[in-house]
């Protein structure tokens, strides 16, 4: 695991565990040598996330479109700033990047981001963990949607373990070094 994808807020969110949890992860992505990918902004959990890696020693790419780079004010600090012309430009080049996928509290986007790298893993884009960093129970609502689809037969029980949720940073991390991508058969 060389390099991690981190979706997240361009804001810190009501609560000061977001930000606590955004500097936990970036203290661990750099103990354990792992580049940090991500949006490419200063602020928010983004920036928090971004300048403890750096602060840590460690390396962060940031990929940013060029209609955000004003206004999400891109990180001028990085090991790297990829600027692209789209949306769909940014999340296929940070998929090719990376070994994996975390996703921290954060809006619309950032499930956006969840959900469109989740569904790729279960129709065999790739073989890459994606986990949910659970802070402060932010994801609790999203998990019982899980769930509801399994118990609705929506999603097969084998694509919802596919999310790897967890509360604390280094225990997603270990998760990910074990993960095993699911057989993608024709639907059973």
């Amino acid at each position: 695991m060389k390099r991690v994808a981190v979706y997240c807020g361009s804001s810190l969110g009501a609560s000061e565990a977001y930000k606590i949890g955004a500097i936990q992860l970036g203290k661990e992505l750099a103990k354990r040598n792992i580049t940090l990918v991500y949006g490419g902004s200063s602020i928010g959990l983004m920036g928090a996330v971004a300048d403890t890696v750096l602060n840590e020693g460690g390396h962060a790419i940031g990929v940013i479109p060029k209609i955000l780079e004003e206004r999400e004010i891109s990180h001028k600090g990085l090991t790297e700033l990829i600027t692209v012309d789209t949306m769909h430009e940014r999340k296929a080049k940070m998929a090719e990047l990376v070994d994996g996928f975390v996703v921290m509290p954060g809006g619309t986007g950032t499930l956006e981001e969840f959900f469109e790298v989740f569904t790729w893993g279960q129709i065999g884009l790739h073989k890459k963990p994606c986990g949910l960093l659970n802070i402060n129970h932010y994801y609790d609502p999203l998990i019982r949607l899980f769930e509801h689809m399994i118990e609705q037969k929506f999603l097969q029980e084998k694509f919802g373990s596919m999310a790897i949720i967890e509360e604390d940073p280094a225990a997603l991390l270990d998760k990910f070094l074990h993960y095993e991508a699911p057989s993608i058969k024709a639907f059973e």
